[in-house]
């Protein structure tokens, strides 16, 4: 595969014309399918449960979709060396829909969260093969634009997701939610099929996979998780610290191997591509794993029905979209000052929520301030993911460039599961029930859940400034 000229135009109008429209529907459908699902499944997951039983496993419905999702990711760039743009794309594509099918097939919870795990693989493979795949099928110009409209579909699905389970959950129809994934799937298949490339012209041995340390890095994200669950502190840390061995493990093993899960210096923030990584990490952690939250003290804390605490949620994932399609055209000082300013939004967003959330009440003025700051938190991320996002492709080794581009999504969903599990600690400490109480408390558990969260975009800020040069 060889990049268009890098002299074309960057606009929007070249990103989504002739064929490079057909590639952008390509591309972004496999993040859609991969985010869509994620959304519809934790609407419907009550109906399943009511149906099928299983609900001491609810939890691990997500748990295993996004740490078989991080192994997904890993391997994408693999797959894209051994099997080429075109197969690589069928072939997730394929595995998605059987494990949909399995999924809602389902006649017990272990048999859904086998298939689940199988959608998980899948859904990573295809949600990291965009990014692996832009540098190579898109101009130079287009690359922050092309960043955007990817990261951009987890805005528009975190509005379909919830909304089409929500359907199907009201109409006693579970099962025909995973159903109907499959033609979405089929449609995005015979794209890809159209307009990929079967192979690069100068076909490479695809290198054999790092398993030691997926394994251990899998078993960090599964140890973070059970933190975050456990109901006795001494289990808590007793997790805690077998989280943090596991990863200074996989950091070893990353040092010394010869085959490596993530590009030489992805750890090291003196790495201009392991800053750049540090940056993505912290800017989706502040805004992810928050999130988690948020439809929970919407309703608990404001008084909002659960589809109105859904979609004043999402306002933090459409601020992202709209922030990365506005900002993705900025170039020189303008895209330096985005970046500086990226943080600084979300930190002042992240403190506002801290102060506002805790407060019990239905009065509308509030409700429009939670708003303002979810919003503003999810466009501070925005502006600044395409460019950062671009630059990764040209900050690895040249050997490494597919490895990068791919590894954005393996980072970012690691962060978001350590993120994840960390918010989870964080809300169950805080918010311990009184003693002769079985409630938890909710405004002591927002409030210190965002300011925990604050500081990540502090340190990202810190990060920015002193590597601002070299951005």
């Amino acid at each position: 595969m060889q990049n268009l000229d890098a002299t074309d135009s960057g606009g929007w109008a070249a990103l989504l014309h002739g064929r490079n429209l057909l590639l952008s529907l390509a591309l972004s459908g496999g993040v859609v399918i991969h985010a869509v699902n994620l959304y519809l499944t934790t609407t419907i997951l009550p109906s399943v449960v009511h149906d099928i039983g299983g609900i001491e496993y609810y939890a691990w419905s997500t748990t295993l979709y996004v740490v078989a999702s991080i192994i997904g990711a890993a391997v994408a760039s693999r797959l894209l060396q051994q099997r080429g743009p075109r197969d690589g794309y069928l072939l997730s594509a394929t595995a998605f829909a059987l494990a949909s099918a399995l999924c809602a097939s389902a006649t017990s919870m272990p048999m859904l969260l086998v298939g689940r795990t199988a959608q998980g693989l899948a859904g990573g493979m295809l949600v990291a093969l965009p990014y692996a795949l832009v540098h190579s099928v898109f101009a130079r110009s287009l690359w922050p634009r092309a960043m955007a409209m990817i990261s951009g579909m987890w805005g528009v699905s975190t509005l379909l997701g919830p909304a089409l389970g929500g359907l199907f959950a009201e109409w006693g129809l579970w099962r025909a939610a995973f159903w109907s994934l499959l033609p979405v799937i089929a449609l995005f298949a015979a794209m890809a099929v159209t307009v990929l490339p079967p192979r690069p012209p100068q076909a490479t041995t695809a290198q054999p996979l790092p398993w030691l340390q997926l394994a251990v890095l899998t078993l960090a994200v599964l140890a973070a998780s059970l933190a975050s669950v456990g109901e006795r502190t001494a289990v808590r840390l007793a997790w805690l610290g077998a989280t943090a061995l596991l990863v200074l493990a996989f950091d070893r093993s990353q040092q010394r191997a010869r085959r490596c899960l993530l590009p030489r210096g992805a750890l090291r923030v003196s790495n201009p591509l392991g800053t750049l990584y540090a940056i993505l990490a912290l800017l989706s952690v502040a805004v992810t794993c928050t999130e988690i939250f948020v439809p929970l003290f919407l309703q608990d804390l404001h008084g909002r029905s659960p589809l109105q605490a859904g979609y004043i949620a999402a306002l933090m994932s459409m601020g992202w979209t709209t922030g990365s399609i506005l900002s993705s055209g900025q170039v020189g000082a303008r895209r330096q000052h985005l970046l500086v300013a990226s943080p600084l939004l979300v930190l002042v967003a992240t403190l506002a929520l801290a102060a506002l959330m805790p407060g019990r009440s239905a009065d509308a003025a509030l409700l429009w301030a939670l708003a303002a700051a979810l919003t503003c938190s999810g466009l501070g991320v925005g502006i600044a993911f395409p460019h950062l996002s671009a630059r990764v492709l040209g900050a690895g080794r040249a050997d490494e460039a597919e490895l990068a581009a791919s590894s954005i999504m393996t980072v970012q969903l690691c962060a978001t599961a350590f993120g994840a599990a960390l918010a989870g600690l964080i809300v169950n400490v805080a918010g311990q029930p009184a003693a002769g109480s079985s409630a938890i408390d909710l405004q002591a558990a927002s409030r210190w859940l965002f300011t925990s969260f604050a500081l990540a975009p502090a340190l990202c800020l810190a990060l920015i400034w002193r590597r601002r040069k070299a951005l």
